[in-house]
């Protein structure tokens, strides 16, 4: 799976991309829904997200006000369906508000993978962020499993703690540097560093963010898809926050 995720960024034309982040998009919402609101109803879970994709979807013209709009149009067909389906819903405020954290925790956030893919040396900025959440995750894992203590969020994920997460960043950060080195050669290995141990930490936050949605669904992983290992948001949460953070670093000029 990541060598294919590699492969993509490196020599995948760029509306090939936007189109496998619209399908991941998809299946995220997807596994989310599922969790969340749980319906039976084929046709309308297909419409509650065909109505929270579209920000991911308005990616394409690489404009952000797209995406702002997008989530406008989301928002909206969100609040349209709610009073279509209100009498079936137990509390029609309830799904209003699942929805709206679906739509701007996986759609609008996932919307800027595309938009670093479009940027100058856009491909190496993703595959450093790949190394970053790769390495955050498999260094809190080892980490604390080897020499964890103090529980960071014990209600929320019990396996995770605070020197696993410290570990996992720098870890993370590390190996963007080294990263960087060879794909980004004109950034100063540094700067690369400071960068990545606040990506890393971010990263976290999205892993912690999915956990909650587990916890409060009662369910173990997001999904079967994958065999084994989860479903695509398993894969997925570390990213999902890191990448609007280093987009609006790379945009706003601070690296």
């Amino acid at each position: 799976m990541t060598a294919l995720w590699v492969l993509l960024i490196a020599f995948g034309p760029e509306s090939l991309f936007w189109l496998a982040i619209t399908i991941l998009s998809c299946v995220g919402l997807y596994e989310y829904f599922k969790m969340t609101i749980g319906t039976s109803s084929g046709s309308r879970l297909f419409l509650i997200i065909l109505v929270a994709v579209i920000p991911t979807a308005l990616s394409l013209y690489q404009r952000p006000e797209w995406v702002m709009a997008g989530l406008f149009v989301s928002l909206f067909g969100t609040i349209l369906l709610s009073l279509k389906y209100y009498s079936r819903f137990d509390n029609a405020l309830y799904f209003l508000g699942l929805t709206c954290f679906g739509v701007l925790y996986i759609a609008f956030c996932l919307g800027h993978l595309v938009f670093i893919r479009y940027l100058p040396q856009g491909a190496s900025w993703l595959i450093v962020l790949t190394v970053i959440t790769a390495g955050a995750d498999t260094g809190a894992y080892y980490i604390g499993r080897n020499f964890g203590k103090r529980k960071l969020c014990s209600q929320i994920s019990p396996g995770k703690t605070v020197e696993g997460a410290l570990g996992g960043i720098m870890v993370g950060s590390v190996s963007a540097m080294l990263a960087g080195l060879f794909l980004l050669p004109e950034f100063r290995p540094s700067v690369i560093f400071a960068a990545a141990l606040f990506l890393s930490a971010v990263s976290i936050s999205g892993d912690l963010a999915e956990s909650i949605v587990k916890r409060s669904a009662d369910v173990k992983d997001s999904g079967s898809l994958l065999f084994g290992h989860g479903g695509v948001l398993d894969r997925i949460d570390s990213l999902l926050i890191a990448a609007p953070a280093l987009y609006y670093l790379l945009d706003l000029g601070l690296l």
